[in-house]
């Protein structure tokens, strides 16, 4: 009885510990299995993060940029300056004769006046004595002319009575030719009396437009006065255009030009009528003078910039996104025949409102990034997509 029951706990010990072993089997499996399908969605979110980073390398690498063939275009080589208005034959007046008090002044600034016009008038009551004396002069001195060739005539009457001698009549001949050149004197006195007095006027020396005045009525002037009025011939202006050194050996006269005065939004058509033979060995600028008809906007002293025409010729004309600059100077990103972008040196000629003109450094047949270029380098593959040439 004792033996049974011992085999039977003994037994029973057995399979608690084989049913204990088979619940850790099954734990152990389950652990593992939830390990697996951790690991496999960690490879699997791995993998996908992998492939979305991937993906925008891909794009960097070969990224889609827009090219232009510009060819060659006909393009005006221009040159801008900036200057000051003047009068083209700037005439100043003075005092002409000996001067004296001014009485009337009948021009104003901006007045237009023709050649020999009185501007101011001086007094002249002295001067008109002195004429009115000498005018006498002239009548004595004929009334002694006539007396004398009076009493010629009379002696000659005589001769032939044997009255008067040869020798008399040839001192009343004299004294004859003497009267008729005093009369001349007195008359030549009187002339350039009168020629003084008419110069104490202040009169236009051509025909013109006043530009400024500089005495009043009242005022005391003479030939050490100054510049009493300012005139612009015929009303003709000018610009002095400040050319730079290396512009100014493209300008010739005749180039056509626009100047535009500042402050106002009219521009007015020129010409180059001389360009300065000298350059400035301080700033290394000359002067290219631009003369111009009259206009009222057009105002001596004032400032004003210019657009000259120097010429045109054939360049590459490309939009300014496709020009790029750093410290070496201009450049653009070209793509060559295997897609990858290079750096071209050029030099920028025109700028104007329908592109930009390439000088030296392209053809016109490269294929030319257009835009983007500031996030490309040299060696960068890429994905041209072309674009009309403007």
């Amino acid at each position: 009885m004792n033996y049974e029951t011992q085999l039977m706990g003994e037994s029973s010990s057995i399979l608690v510990d084989e049913e204990e072993r088979n619940r850790g089997r099954r734990r152990l499996l389950i652990i593992g299995g939830v390990a697996a399908i951790a690991l496999i969605a960690v490879a699997a979110a791995l993998s996908m993060r992998g492939k979305s980073a991937a993906t925008p390398d891909a794009v960097q690498q070969a990224p889609v940029v827009t090219v232009v063939s510009p060819g060659q275009t006909m393009v005006a080589r221009t040159v801008s300056a900036t200057g000051s208005l003047a009068a083209r034959i700037d005439m100043p007046v003075g005092v002409v004769g000996e001067g004296g008090m001014v009485t009337r002044v009948l021009v104003q600034p901006g007045d237009w006046v023709r050649a020999g016009q009185a501007l101011a008038i001086v007094e002249r009551s002295v001067q008109s004595e002195q004429i009115n004396s000498l005018a006498a002069q002239v009548e004595v001195q004929r009334a002694n002319a006539k007396l004398a060739q009076a009493q010629l005539d009379r002696a000659k009457a005589l001769v032939g009575r044997g009255f008067i001698s040869a020798a008399d009549i040839d001192q009343r001949t004299a004294t004859r030719d003497q009267a008729v050149a005093q009369v001349r004197v007195a008359e030549a006195q009187l002339a350039e009396q009168r020629a003084r007095t008419g110069r104490l006027d202040i009169r236009a020396p051509a025909a013109g437009l006043v530009l400024t005045r500089t005495v009043e009525p009242g005022q005391i002037v003479q030939a050490g006065s100054g510049v009493l009025f300012r005139m612009a011939k015929d009303g003709e202006m000018e610009m002095l255009a400040q050319v730079s050194e290396g512009d100014l050996t493209t300008l010739r006269a005749g180039n056509g030009a626009t100047v535009t005065p500042v402050g106002g939004k009219d521009s007015f058509a020129g010409r180059v009528w001389q360009v300065s033979p000298v350059v400035d060995p301080q700033s290394r600028q000359g002067i290219a003078r631009i003369a111009l008809s009259y206009n009222p906007a057009i105002r001596p002293g004032g400032f004003a910039t210019a657009t000259i025409t120097s010429g045109s010729g054939e360049a590459p004309l490309l939009p300014e996104s496709a020009v790029q600059s750093d410290a070496n100077g201009n450049y653009v990103y070209i793509v060559n025949a295997k897609n990858q972008v290079e750096r071209r040196e050029v030099k920028v000629g025109q700028v104007s409102d329908t592109g930009v003109a390439i000088a030296t450094g392209l053809t016109g047949a490269e294929r030319i990034v257009t835009s983007a270029g500031a996030f490309l380098t040299p060696g960068q593959k890429v994905k041209p997509e072309a674009r009309k040439a403007p």
